[in-house]
């Protein structure tokens, strides 16, 4: 056995004998990956949690009749340190550092297949395609794209090139393609985007999504809370905030204070909910 297999199984051992059994596998993450601090990663993540289960996004979850969003149900143990890394859906930017496109208005291309229709409260020609590069969970360089509000292009171009330099790793950015509130929920995706086309959590007027002027960043790693609800509705291991793991965004870290900067607030402040995913411009 390896020596990090025998403490993975000493772990088991003493926290079932405490009352607190923890999964082999979860205690093995748990030894192999050195804690963050700030939610960055300095290397390539190995071992357990670092590849994607293959059930990721295929298990739908009941409805909750009392919330109106998937029953909120225990992470499974791959999920409690995840830090895998799914494929771009963008090519490449050249170079090997960081490297930003911007593109206003945005092309007819890109609107057609993001979540803009007649009725948002946003004009296409408002909107900016941005192509830029971010550090992913395998130590890689990736390239992913965003929608957001052409005032705000630029912004968000620096944003990501400050997370980029400090090696805050990023799962998927990309533009969401499809939104239906009433589809049923696998409660396990995770990403970073901007525009949608939809309504405020648990609210009849449209989100800054909307209109391009928030961006999401790691969902599953930095879930919303609200009484009862989580968003994504596997990820309460994440609601803990005192141990900090990688792609975590943290009230002192590189993320909240790069967005700082450009002026945008970070939903994890909030008061009367957490939504530790969430950045506006206006706060909401």
């Amino acid at each position: 056995m390896s020596p990090t297999g025998l403490l993975a199984a000493l772990l088991h051992v003493v926290l079932t004998v405490t009352g607190v059994p923890v999964p082999v596998a979860d205690a093995a993450a748990r030894v192999a990956a050195p804690p963050s601090v700030d939610g960055t990663q300095p290397a390539a993540a190995t071992g357990f949690g670092s590849v994607p289960p293959a059930w990721l996004g295929t298990r739908l979850l009941p409805d909750d009749p009392s919330t109106g969003y998937g029953e909120v149900r225990p992470t499974p143990p791959v999920m409690r340190h995840r830090r895998w890394t799914l494929p771009d859906d963008v090519r490449m930017l050249p170079g090997r550092g960081y490297a930003s496109r911007v593109v206003a208005p945005a092309p007819r291309h890109v609107i057609r297949r993001s979540t803009w229709e007649a009725g948002c409260p946003v004009a296409p020609a408002d909107l900016a395609w941005v192509r830029l590069v971010f550090w992913g969970f395998d130590g890689g360089r990736h390239t992913g794209e965003l929608l957001v509000h052409r005032t705000a292009a630029d912004d968000i171009v620096q944003v990501f090139r400050v997370l980029y330099r400090v090696r805050f790793p990023q799962e998927q950015v990309g533009i969401v393609r499809d939104f239906d509130p009433d589809a049923p929920s696998s409660g396990d995706g995770n990403g970073t985007g901007a525009f949608v086309c939809r309504a405020s959590t648990g609210a009849s007027y449209f989100s800054q999504h909307a209109y391009g002027l928030a961006l999401d960043v790691n969902s599953f790693q930095n879930p919303y809370a609200k009484g009862s609800v989580v968003l994504p509705e596997l990820a309460s291991a994440y609601l803990d905030r005192s141990r900090v793991r990688a792609g975590m965004v943290t009230a002192d870290g590189p993320v909240v204070r790069a967005f700082a900067r450009i002026g945008w607030q970070w939903g994890g402040a909030w008061r009367w909910s957490k939504d530790y995913m969430h950045f506006s411009r206006n706060g909401l």
